[in-house]
């Protein structure tokens, strides 16, 4: 498996902006220059995993959602998941989930 560090840099670098979080805050924070932070973000240095951490831990993100943007927590991750098992089903399987789901959530 090849890691891409040019989206994990996009994802950290759209985590930043979504925290409303600059590089040079986001640097000062983890102790490195504006410029490594830049690279980060364009793919162009490779991360350390304890740097990753870090960086999930300031941003307060999951480092799961920064290494495959699926979060073990997430509402795209469940139904991913659901969908995923769903597909191995076959036909009868699938109508009898079904039906278990809808006499589920009337029962709720």
């Amino acid at each position: 498996m090849n890691v891409d560090y040019s989206l994990i840099g996009e994802r950290i670098k759209k985590t930043r902006k979504m925290r409303g979080m600059t590089q040079d805050a986001l640097a000062e924070w983890l102790g490195v220059s504006i410029g490594y932070v830049s690279q980060v973000e364009r793919g162009i240095t490779k991360i350390s995993l304890d740097l990753l951490g870090a960086i999930s831990t300031v941003l307060q993100c999951d480092i799961a959602s920064l290494i495959t943007e699926s979060a073990v927590n997430s509402e795209e991750y469940l139904e991913r998941e659901l969908i995923a098992e769903i597909r191995k089903l076959d036909r009868n399987q699938r109508k009898y989930i079904l039906g278990v789901i809808k006499l589920t959530y009337e029962t709720l």
